[in-house]
């Protein structure tokens, strides 16, 4: 008993009583700040594998991004990631930072559809699919309802059959053997229904984008929910994520 209370002691409290004011440590990398530091911008630009910085002015698409922290690295007084993990957005383009904009990546109340806000405020039944991932961002799903999280409290789970599910939240990206299975998970799921990708490879193939084993042709039929972005995603920034597409409400409501 006495090695248990010393555990509890060094390791503090597992279960976070709020995640929506969790801090994390200060080596996670989340949103960046870019300053308006001249620096070298093709040397810059040239840095990133995936293309996710461009120049002039200078931008870093967290939907790219692999939080890698290179750039950080060779341009400490040029970019900045902060341990701000509040970066799920329902619109693609929220996820560009630009040079001088510290301004929070937020959930665009006034976009989402009302019918998210209706159905699912109080209990969302998800389905994930694993379309090629590398295992990091499906760990971090598990992770996000285990003890220390338990995303459950709001009423968001996981199931085992597409017919049981409000949604599809899909990791990886999505490669030509999964194409197919992704479709036919999506069809199973009854109207309406939300589509999130959660991680770098789902929102835009990450490093694996240009690969003629790839084939992302399900999301030009489909408009995203939810953009959970990370390498992986960060539990805190999946929950958080689903919370303000499901809850945050309109202006006047």
């Amino acid at each position: 008993m006495f090695d248990n209370v010393k555990i509890v002691y060094h390791q503090g409290k597992q279960f976070i009583p709020d995640v929506t004011t969790a801090k994390v440590p200060g080596i996670f990398r989340g949103r960046p700040v870019i300053s308006t530091e001249k620096v070298n911008e093709q040397q810059l630009v040239e840095l990133c594998p995936v293309e996710a910085i461009s120049a002039s002015p200078v931008s870093i698409d967290l939907g790219k991004c692999t939080f890698c922290g290179e750039c950080a690295r060779r341009f400490p007084n040029k970019i900045k990631f902060t341990t701000d993990y509040k970066i799920s957005t329902n619109e693609r383009g929220r996820l560009i930072v630009k040079e001088s904009d510290d301004n929070p990546i937020e959930v665009n109340p006034e976009t989402v559809r009302d019918e998210i806000h209706r159905l699912f405020g109080r209990s969302l039944k998800l389905r994930q699919v694993c379309a090629g991932g590398d295992n990091s961002c499906e760990m971090e799903l598990n992770a996000a309802n285990n003890v220390q999280f338990d995303m459950s409290r709001f009423g968001i789970d996981f199931v085992a059959s597409p017919r049981h599910a409000d949604g599809i939240v899909i990791t990886g990206p999505i490669t030509e053997n999964m194409a197919k299975s992704v479709q036919i998970c999506y069809d199973a799921i009854p109207e309406p229904k939300i589509i999130v990708l959660v991680g770098t490879d789902a929102i835009s193939g990450g490093i694996l984008g240009s690969s003629p084993a790839i084939d992302r042709s399900f999301l030009d039929k489909y408009s995203v929910d939810l953009y959970i972005p990370g390498n992986p995603a960060h539990p805190l920034t999946i929950i958080n994520g689903l919370l303000d597409l499901t809850r945050k409400q309109k202006a006047g409501k």
